[in-house]
């Protein structure tokens, strides 16, 4: 009988070694960590509809908060989750009162290549197409949508506890916001190039 392969550890379980280490002293792995973090909680935070500018302000708060309270989190498995609980609660406590849409000259930017100006030009109206047709989804589909793409190896446990979602219903719901988006974005004369 051979044995059961294992799946590639995910985000949440490798920034919890991560932390698990920082946490026993070795200092240099919350490096690691927040390398491993930061694009979940970008985009956690974005889906909040918040600024560039008040998402990075609210990741650093998060980090900082990490870094205070390392001591106080018992479970450090957990830590991914704790920190897309704390980014949000910070940009509502940044936003609370003014609540602004992003606009589409807030999305990220095209990847820091040498294109020439007319490449530049088509890549920045796809970026802004696709930007569009992904706010048309539902704030769940936006949100789960933005957590998942940009996450290496998505940890499902993580990314459950952080939306309320059950575990079993991720793939799922994944699989029909972007099946709604393929639609939507084949319907756009502008996308078919």
């Amino acid at each position: 009988m051979s044995p059961t392969p294992t799946a590639p550890d995910g985000v949440g379980t490798l920034a919890g070694h991560a932390f698990a280490a920082y946490l026993a002293g070795d200092r240099q792995r919350l490096s690691e960590l927040v390398d491993l973090v930061t694009p979940v909680l970008w985009h956690a935070a974005r889906a909040q509809g918040a600024s560039s500018s008040t998402c990075e302000d609210a990741i650093q708060t998060a980090l900082l908060q990490l870094v205070d309270r390392a001591e106080t989190i018992k479970e450090p498995a957990a830590v991914l989750g704790w920190l897309i609980v704390v980014v949000k609660r910070e940009i509502w406590r940044l936003v609370r009162g003014e609540r602004r849409e992003i606009g589409v000259e807030e999305v990220p930017e095209a990847p820091a290549q040498q294109l020439d100006p007319e490449s530049q030009s088509i890549l920045s109206e796809r970026q802004r197409l696709l930007w569009q047709h992904i706010s048309s989804l539902t704030p769940r589909c936006q949100e789960l949508l933005r957590v998942i793409a940009f996450a290496d190896k998505p940890d499902y446990a993580a990314i459950a506890a952080s939306l309320g979602m059950p575990i079993g219903s991720i793939g799922p719901t994944r699989g029909r916001c972007l099946n709604k988006l393929r639609v939507s974005l084949g319907s756009d004369p502008g996308w078919a190039v």
